[in-house]
């Protein structure tokens, strides 16, 4: 069986982008600026050990707009080259009715994101990251995620989309592990109380 964990950037009043889908106040100066360089790269490892990358259509096209010929861009730091290429290479879903089409290392699911997910977590590899707040909010909702990884970002915007789903109960969760980065971003990780 294959872990589950719903992990993002999120800022101190909840929001994992900010309204009109701003994500400007999660990046800091960049990879290689003293403020969050060393979060960048604690990113990039994550992407290295994932197993399978679960995408919701929005995140998808930030992603996929971003970092598949991030290597080839001009100027780029030997921190954008390393995660370029472990993004391109990590296995990707993406579950979407509206993009037609996926590339680096992708597969495209326009069926039941929960019948999917569950028959994905059954199977034996390595551990899978969800990321979008549709679709981590489905899995939230379906009792799928086995542990909530918050990086979260001293700014406050005043809303936007939020972290956490509406839920039909309560999840009990135990705290694994607190790291603080420069800049002030503190991570928290969870486990689902099984």
């Amino acid at each position: 069986m294959r872990k589950l964990t719903f992990g993002m950037n999120v800022s101190l009043d909840g929001y994992i982008a900010a309204p009109g889908d701003d994500l400007g106040w999660s990046g800091g100066d960049g990879p290689d600026s003293s403020s969050s360089g060393e979060l960048f790269q604690w990113w990039s490892d994550r992407v290295a050990a994932t197993g399978l990358a679960l995408y919701g259509r929005k995140l998808w096209e930030v992603m996929s707009a971003a970092w598949p010929t991030a290597d080839q861009r001009p100027g780029a730091t030997p921190a954008e080259i390393e995660y370029s290429r472990r993004w391109r290479d990590m296995p990707k879903v993406v579950f979407s009715s509206k993009t037609g089409t996926v590339d680096w290392n992708t597969r495209l699911v326009t069926g039941d994101a929960v019948t999917e997910i569950t028959r994905l977590k059954a199977e034996d590899g390595g551990p899978m990251d969800i990321g979008g707040a549709t679709l981590a909010g489905a899995a939230m909702r379906a009792g799928l995620i086995d542990e909530y990884l918050l990086v979260t970002v001293p700014v406050l915007v005043g809303g936007g989309t939020p972290f956490f789903s509406a839920l039909d109960s309560w999840v009990k969760l135990n705290l694994v592990e607190t790291r603080t980065f420069p800049g002030g971003v503190v991570l928290t990780r969870y486990e689902t109380r099984r």
